[in-house]
């Protein structure tokens, strides 16, 4: 059979951790994770960073690995996780790669436009903005920039934010004009699976999971990373929430309250950005043998 990599994709909490690492396991193979919260050592409970029980045994690669001060973008981890992919295909035949960073899995099934390196003095100066002024007014920048880019990247996100207006300003174009569709790879079969489950159970499913990173340590694990918390590993939904409240800005009650909002809201954005590529096979989440059924039929 053609090398293969399988790739699971979903929203937040709907199963992802659990379906890649049960074909893994049936399939004697290896995951890849391509989640960005989960790659950092100190971020354990907000990014609901798989436990030893819940990998099943199964190697894992990408889970913890890095200190908050290190930044990988897409393309550093396509780099780095293809020698591993490369690795897992020559002794197994198939690989597993799972995650909601939907970025960070086309990185590595797709490729990556070739971008203007970075210019750390501009990146700083918007970065002194954000920290001083919020996201609003990098956003506003952003749409006057590019309105193509508005319409489609993640509001949420102000490493993604900071880096489309990093890109128009040292360019003088539009983020949008730089980027084209790239294909699959096709050196190797490619099969992807997404979670699909009723939006009220997703929903209750990510209300669940906070309560229960809160009642694990979630802000005793955000109180811990304050003095961090300008880094850009931390602007992101579970941390900034707690942040705010350490800074009396919100009381606990409302804190929790907006972690479940904003990780609804991301739920939604990772949903439309797959829904974007028809490549997906939308599946039942946690029947593994409807996943293991359709691999092998694909295979």
């Amino acid at each position: 059979m053609a090398p293969t990599l399988i790739i699971i994709g979903g929203p937040t909490a709907s199963g992802k951790t659990r379906a890649a690492a049960g074909l893994a396991l049936q399939l004697g193979t290896e995951v890849i994770s391509g989640d960005s919260r989960q790659f950092y050592r100190a971020m354990r409970i907000g990014t609901a960073r798989p436990t030893e029980k819940e990998l099943l045994g199964v190697p894992h690669h990408f889970l913890g690995h890095l200190e908050l001060e290190e930044t990988w973008s897409a393309g550093h981890f396509a780099r780095e996780a293809e020698p591993v992919l490369q690795r897992l295909l020559a002794s197994h035949g198939v690989a597993v790669l799972v995650g909601g960073s939907g970025l960070y899995l086309d990185a590595l099934i797709k490729g990556l436009d070739p971008l203007p390196a970075g210019d750390p003095h501009t990146r700083e100066r918007i970065q002194e903005r954000f920290r001083a002024e919020g996201l609003a007014p990098l956003l506003e920048e952003l749409m006057r920039h590019d309105p193509d880019t508005m319409r489609t990247i993640d509001r949420a996100n102000p490493h993604r934010v900071i880096r489309a207006l990093e890109i128009c300003l040292i360019t003088g174009r539009p983020y949008s004009t730089l980027r084209s569709s790239p294909q699959d790879r096709k050196d190797i079969r490619l099969i992807r699976i997404a979670m699909d489950l009723p939006r009220e159970e997703l929903y209750g499913r990510i209300d669940a999971r906070v309560d229960l990173m809160v009642a694990n340590g979630l802000e005793e694990e955000a109180r811990s990373l304050v003095p961090y918390k300008a880094l850009n590993a931390l602007q992101t939904v579970g941390y900034r929430e707690w942040f705010a409240h350490f800074a009396g800005e919100l009381d606990r009650t409302a804190a929790i309250a907006l972690i479940k909002q904003h990780t609804r809201n991301y739920a939604k954005r990772q949903i439309t950005w797959l829904r974007r590529d028809p490549n997906w096979r939308w599946l039942p989440a946690d029947e593994l043998h409807t996943h293991m059924a359709h691999v092998e039929a694909a295979r």
